[in-house]
């Protein structure tokens, strides 16, 4: 029936007056509808050069999915529904660009949800279910002192012991450690196992899933004396060169300035002091005690400049060869051989095959320092180690040089910032306003990043950097690698001296920038979804070139407000019970325990955004304390809350413990409560904890938050449920009807 058809519509004239009524509004519909797609249609074909930018994204969407999920069924759903998006966006637009930037969007995250999944099983090994004290054999995988704590770390390979995880890593005390610890060796030590450790807080680092992604069954500590069954073989002697390089550089220059020396020629870390660690990542120059891009670059350009140049004084070679990549290829392999011997960490990985890329843009005389290269670094470390998405090393090198770039190819900041010919005084206050905007760029790109994971970033960074990065580029590690050369013939003391004045002088700086008031800016744990739009809105201003880049500003903006406004809890509970904190409106802390070391002290001040020293709960008002338990009246919101928590190891009679229950909101214990103590809100106990971990509370919304419901039920999560009770009460009652 045609629309303008009159039948059923009285007479002709009604017909035609309904006709008109209803057709111009669809005529509108459509019309808009066409026009919007028509605008996106646009936008994407002038911005066709930066959709291969959006590879990578995608692929992290499709990881960052399979976190989220944390369940085989729904990623599986996650999975379908992105190929029913493909199929859809293949039959309705696959002459359009649109379409298909839809397809591979849709094909790219559903990849990088089944390459994590995949990744996840893969590496699948035992793991220990409780802490054991034990005497086994094992060989050394990779030796790692940690000086500043009195230490070596060790990974071992238990070999073929089944009862012991096939990888383990243990610490030993200093006085302890045999100068036969190698690579390759086997020893026989007595030990105290446990199981990786999960997080303690809703939001707080969690080591188990980074011990499953490195297939480490457990770690402890050494006990006693460790015997060598079998000296390490000369093929494993890199380790060896390592720690001899480490200690010749410490050997050279003394205290601090040593300690970071070696870690910029090695990559050993350990022996730097934690007060000097924390004023580097107060005064953001943190970045520097990582070998990643920054030193990969310099070891790179700094060979590829001494080969180019050395081999232009001879006219034949300079005529005969294409002395560029000679350069190149030299500059290649000591990028290679520099990230072996730092140990070859993921971060080192990822900024040597960046640094590989450009020297073979090099190569091909093609622009090198492009967003495309960043890409191509973010996609190959994605699809070998897509765990490594949601660590903070990489969030934090590619934000930083994504947002560099994205800077310096901005039309406007290009024309600012490029040399030109004018007087020395501007060319140089030129160069320091190129360095300040980039490390304030820096700064602004990188903070959400540090607040999300260490729940603290520093305010001063970009200024700090100013003077850190060309000191440590130009003037440290040059006469750190002259005086290594020099050494070979007894030439280098006073370049050490020179290295030494040089390294005292960036670790006063950062002490100094660290120490000024408001150098820190420290928030709790920020909501997920924040942290998502933040990100997400980086990405979109950073990739795009046109106009509707600035739409990103949007969900930045809603990002930054959600962080803004986000309410720290009032409670802090740890997953074995025996830490609590309460946090008071004027942002102090308490603690349960003042002796349960500095980790836990310092990890829930950070999960609280607590700046300075906690303080005893006894000291607090209203809190009533002996050596078995405290109670506490928290008031909030003008209602009187009341804390029981327990923590002593003596008995304590179920009548006394039912009586007091009653009178609390929240009970706290380490222990298995009866079932007598009924409080009037929450009984966190060992069982309820052993099942959820850890927990956060917010009396003035009372809303409770998990770390299981944080991190998901992920294949290296340990939480209790009750079908593992279910089969342990099985399995019991199997064992009482087993005839004898």
């Amino acid at each position: 029936m045609s629309p303008n058809s009159t039948t059923g519509t009285g007479t002709g004239s009604i017909g035609t007056a309904l006709s008109t009524l209803f057709h111009p509004r669809q005529l509108s519909d459509s019309w808009r509808g066409a026009q919007l797609s028509k605008l996106i249609e646009m936008q994407l074909e002038q911005e066709r050069d930066q959709l291969p930018l959006w590879v990578p994204v995608a692929l992290g969407c499709g990881i960052a999915s399979w976190y989220v999920l944390a369940n085989a069924a729904w990623s599986l759903a996650f999975i379908s529904l992105c190929g029913g998006t493909a199929l859809f966006a293949v039959m309705t637009g696959r002459d359009t660009r649109a379409g298909q930037a839809f397809f591979w969007l849709a094909l790219l995250a559903a990849i990088g949800c089944a390459l994590i999944g995949f990744r996840s099983w893969s590496v699948a090994a035992p793991v220990l279910e409780r802490p054991i004290v034990t005497t086994f054999n094992a060989g050394i995988e990779r030796v790692e002192p940690v000086l500043a704590r009195n230490m070596v770390r060790l990974t071992l390979s238990t070999g073929e012991n089944s009862d012991l995880p096939p990888t383990v890593r243990v610490n030993v005390p200093l006085d302890q450690a045999h100068p036969g610890l190698q690579d390759g060796a086997l020893i026989q030590l007595r030990a105290r196992l446990m199981p990786p450790a999960m997080p303690a807080l809703p939001g707080a680092y969690d080591f188990s899933e980074r011990a499953w992604f490195q297939g480490l069954g457990a770690t402890g500590q050494a006990l006693g004396e460790i015997r060598i069954l079998r000296s390490a073989d000369p093929l494993f002697a890199l380790s060896r060169y390592r720690q001899q390089l480490s200690a010749h550089v410490q050997s050279q220059m003394s205290g601090a300035a040593g300690a970071i020396g070696a870690t910029l020629a090695t990559g050993d870390r350990g022996a730097i002091d934690e007060a000097d660690a924390e004023a580097m990542r107060r005064s953001g120059l943190a970045h520097l005690l990582s070998i990643s891009g920054l030193h990969v670059t310099a070891v790179v350009g700094a060979i590829y400049l001494l080969v180019l140049k050395t081999l232009a004084l001879s006219p034949a070679l300079a005529l005969r060869f294409r002395l560029p990549i000679v350069a190149a290829a030299c500059a290649a392999l000591a990028a290679v051989a520099y990230t072996l011997m730092t140990g070859a960490q993921v971060p080192t990985i990822r900024a040597c095959v960046a640094a590989l890329l450009v020297l073979v843009a090099l190569m091909m005389g093609r622009s090198a320092i492009t967003l495309r290269m960043v890409a191509a670094g973010a996609l190959f470390v994605l699809v070998f180690w897509p765990e490594s998405l949601v660590g903070p090393s990489f969030q934090l090198s590619f934000a930083a040089v994504t947002a560099i770039i994205a800077l310096h190819e901005h039309p406007q900041i290009k024309a600012l910032v490029i040399l030109r010919d004018e007087p020395l005084i501007r060319r140089i206050a030129r160069f320091i306003f190129s360095l300040f905007l980039t490390g304030l760029v820096v700064e602004i790109a990188l903070m959400p990043i540090a607040l999300y994971h260490f729940h603290k970033a520093g305010l001063y960074g970009a200024l700090a950097n100013i003077v850190a990065i060309p000191l440590t580029t130009f003037v440290i590690m040059p006469l750190e690698a002259l005086a290594l050369v020099l050494d070979s013939i007894g030439l280098g003391a006073p370049v050490w001296w020179l290295c030494e004045q040089a390294l005292s002088s960036l670790i006063a700086l950062a002490h100094f920038v660290s120490s000024r008031p408001g150098a820190v800016t420290m928030l709790p744990s920020m909501p997920v979804v924040a942290f998502g739009l933040v990100i997400l809105a980086g990405l979109w201003i950073c990739l795009w070139r046109e106009r509707w880049r600035y739409f990103g500003l949007i969900p930045a903006i809603v990002g930054a407000l959600l962080i803004i406004t986000n309410r720290a809890p009032d409670i802090y509970i740890t997953g074995d019970g025996r830490h609590v904190g309460i946090r008071n409106q004027q942002g102090e802390l308490a603690m349960l325990r003042t002796s349960g070391g500095d980790f836990i002290r310092d990890m829930i001040r950070e999960n609280a955004g607590v700046e300075g020293e906690s303080q005893a709960l006894e000291d607090w008002p209203n809190a009533q304390c002996n050596s078995d338990a405290c109670l506490v009246t928290i008031e909030n919101e003008g209602r009187k809350w009341v804390l029981l928590a327990t923590r002593g190891s003596h008995y304590i009679s179920a009548l006394a413990l039912s009586a007091v229950c009653r009178r609390a909101d929240i009970v706290v214990s380490d222990r298995w409560l009866p079932a007598s103590c009924q409080p009037r809100w929450i009984k966190a106990d060992r069982d309820l904890l052993s099942r959820v971990g850890g927990m956060t509370i917010d009396l003035e919304q009372q809303k409770i938050s998990t770390a299981l419901a944080w991190t998901g039920r992920h294949i290296w999560t340990r939480y209790r449920s009750r079908e593992d009770d279910a089969r342990k009460v099985n399995a019991r009652k199997a064992d009482v009807r087993k005839p004898d």
